[in-house]
């Protein structure tokens, strides 16, 4: 791993890593990726409360994120009840090196893997459905991005509050803790086209990594 082009503060607690994964590293996350999303527990599209489906595909990996109950859980109940594939040891490696390279420690149980397509996106919210004591204490939320570019925006502690949008482009990082755990983001939009033309990719995953 690493972070060549350095680790830029966005927000107290908030960090860009820009290049953190190298072109090797980003191939090789795109083909992970694909592999867990073709299992039988791999990707599907959520139903979130209201009966909306989601414009992302979603695999979790230790414990299910339900979009409809905003609870985690063992099993993919909202879905077809499969038991949840647990996180692999070479995944949660790469999260606590980029949780390192921001000044934490930081060993995560649970991965969501979303997979945006050309025109995927992901609205305004909190990730805080974790453990309170996880909260409050701000234990870390890491990112990764490969494929294309990705129009994230990052608020504050309301969805009122202005947001800020920084692009993350194939082989960034973010990690957002202490402080800035809590902050509202989202993914409006997805450049099409706009990554390393050797993933062969017109679309973007992301792995979130928490701890419980």
């Amino acid at each position: 791993m690493n972070s060549a082009k350095g680790l830029v503060e966005i927000a107290p607690g908030a960090y860009h890593l820009p290049s953190y994964l190298t072109n090797q590293e980003q191939l090789q996350l795109v083909i992970r990726c694909r592999e867990l999303g073709t299992q039988p527990t791999g990707f599907y599209r959520p139903t979130v409360r209201g009966g909306t489906k989601m414009r992302i595909e979603m695999l979790c990996l230790g414990r299910h994120w339900n979009p409809m109950t905003y609870r985690y859980e063992p099993n993919r109940s909202d879905y077809d009840g499969k038991a949840v594939p647990p996180l692999p040891a070479d995944l949660s490696t790469i999260a606590g090196r980029v949780a390192t390279a921001a000044g934490f420690l930081f060993e995560p149980d649970i991965c969501i893997s979303n997979y945006y397509p050309p025109d995927g996106r992901l609205g305004l919210h909190q990730d805080k459905d974790e453990h309170p004591e996880t909260l409050r204490v701000g234990i870390p939320i890491v990112s990764l991005s490969v494929g294309n570019t990705a129009q994230f925006v990052l608020g504050g502690m309301r969805r009122k509050d202005p947001t800020r949008t920084i692009l993350l482009a194939s082989g960034d990082a973010l990690v957002l803790a202490g402080p800035s755990r809590l902050r509202y983001h989202g993914v409006p939009r997805i450049l099409s086209e706009s990554g390393p033309k050797e993933l062969n990719l017109n679309g973007r995953f992301n792995l979130t990594f928490r701890r419980y």
